[in-house]
């Protein structure tokens, strides 16, 4: 079947939108409302929410993928074509995929060697409840803005973080939260950010300008976020903190725990701040891990496996747990490896699988210009903006694809409104970077869930920057406050 003459596409920075003039608005959707259903069912009415088994999400994604295959099909889309895009998107996800297996490995590498505990050790003398979620905040934030990553983040100080508050007794839904806010203000924020460099460049501004301009809506938001953080960290019941004498305890006399294993974690950070690709930077924590942890924690590695060796490499790839006289350390002392990465992995790919179909058969576009001829006022055209940034981080569970789209298709509506393009890049990124992450088949909301192990459906409501984002940048458009226009030349 030949699609050539009723299909164009347009390349930006490396990715293709394809537009397709058979296709009409209410065939894009059904697609995206025959998903929905599906997951709504999973979720609301299937008691454990594995209607088909533990990887229900991913069968239901490539249903999804499958009906709009069906639907470009009838619309003079060959199958080549949407293979052809599936494996463009498979293809962009390569890199995150290995970046996920090292950090499985990074995870279980770093449980036999002291350093996670080490971190648990020491943070639990300085970080009490009571100031731990904002301090999580601004820990996060810190280190996301020095490394222009959330993902980085989330891999490092993430995890220990995650791990010091769930040993104090608090809810890991929140300490994600606290996490994900932190590391995602600062990967707005960053100059070194790849999202950060994306927009302007997609809203036709520069940088500088843009970072400035966003700082408008974005540092009000993390101000209210550690607001609610610290009110939430005074009402935590700090009755279990008692025991934290026996916690130091007991990872004492399990592990060695010494200051000097955190020269790993060091030089992983330098490397990446260094800006050493992820993939050497995160290899090169894991192998360095394994080193010390031949050195520092011998006793350790002989009672998990007949050999040392063994241990290393059975914590790399799949389950370790080392036990402990305490409960809550025995389950926080616990790590899947590169194996624990896999329902993860999956998501991605079958999420790209839909993403790539809807985008081949022209369904992403299509969508997107129909939000954009119903924004006739300035307010409209924010709004139109935003809620097509959500909807294609829920259905191309993309965000360089939410920031892309909307991007190249909104810029001439903003420049004939008089807007000047920061408008644009800010709204894109209040919209499409900082809320990839509460999708659960996106591939940042995968990503994060599985790295720090908790489930998006528990750190939602506790994103409290990420899902505020967008409703701020709407307010300042419809209060019309610090809406910049276009200087008349």
């Amino acid at each position: 079947m030949s699609d050539k003459k009723n299909l164009s596409e347009i390349d930006i920075e490396g990715q293709k939108i394809i537009d397709n003039k058979e296709l009409n608005l209410l065939e894009s959707l059904i697609p995206v409302v025959i998903l929905m259903c599906l997951l709504a069912y999973n979720i609301f009415f299937v008691e454990d929410q594995e209607w088909f088994g533990a990887y229900t999400n991913q069968y239901i994604l490539l249903m999804g993928g499958l009906v709009a295959a069906a639907v470009g099909f009838f619309n003079k889309v060959s199958v080549g074509n949407m293979i052809a895009e599936v494996w463009e998107n498979w293809k962009s996800v390569f890199v995150p995929i290995m970046i996920l297996f090292l950090v499985g490995a990074l995870a279980g590498s770093w449980l036999v060697s002291g350093i996670i505990p080490a971190m648990v050790y020491y943070g639990l003398q300085v970080l009490s409840p009571e100031i731990f979620l904002p301090a999580t905040v601004i820990i996060a934030a810190i280190i996301s803005i020095a490394t222009g990553s959330s993902w980085t983040t989330s891999a490092t100080v993430g995890i220990a973080l995650v791990g010091i508050g769930s040993a104090l007794g608090i809810s890991p839904g929140m300490i994600a939260g606290a996490v994900i806010s932190g590391a995602y203000f600062g990967d707005k924020m960053s100059p070194l950010s790849d999202t950060t460099n994306l927009a302007p460049a997609m809203a036709g501004t520069d940088l500088f300008t843009h970072i400035k301009y966003m700082a408008i809506t974005t540092v009000p938001t993390i101000l209210f976020t550690l607001i609610v953080f610290a009110f939430l960290s005074s009402t935590i019941d700090t009755k279990g903190s008692a025991d934290i004498s026996n916690l130091l305890v007991t990872i004492d006399t399990t592990f060695y725990i010494s200051p000097w294993l955190f020269i790993v974690p060091g030089v992983v950070i330098a490397m990446i701040l260094l800006k050493t690709k992820p993939l050497i930077a995160l290899g090169a924590g894991v192998i360095l891990a394994a080193v010390f942890a031949f050195i520092f924690q011998s006793d350790v590695l002989a009672n998990l496996s007949e050999t040392k060796f063994t241990s290393i490499i059975n914590a790399i790839l799949t389950d370790t747990s080392i036990e402990t006289d305490n409960d809550k350390l025995s389950e926080l002392f616990s790590s899947g490896g590169m194996k624990g990465m896999l329902w993860t992995i999956f998501l991605i790919i079958c999420a790209m699988v839909f993403g790539g179909v809807m985008d081949a058969i022209g369904a992403l576009a299509k969508i997107t210009k129909s939000l954009l001829a119903v924004a006739s006022s300035v307010f409209g055209l924010f709004a139109s903006t935003v809620v097509s940034c959500l909807g294609l981080n829920a259905i191309a569970s993309d965000q360089y694809l939410a920031i892309v789209i909307p991007g190249k298709m909104f810029k001439k509506a903003y420049e004939d409104k008089g807007l000047a393009p920061e408008n644009l890049s800010r709204t894109l990124e209040d919209s499409g970077t900082v809320t990839s992450v509460l999708i659960p088949w996106n591939t940042c909301g995968a990503y994060q869930s599985g790295v720090l192990g908790v489930s998006v459906a528990d750190y939602f409501v506790y994103a409290i920057f990420n899902y505020l984002s967008p409703f701020t940048t709407l307010l300042f458009a419809a209060l019309n406050i610090k809406i910049k226009q276009l200087v008349k030349k």
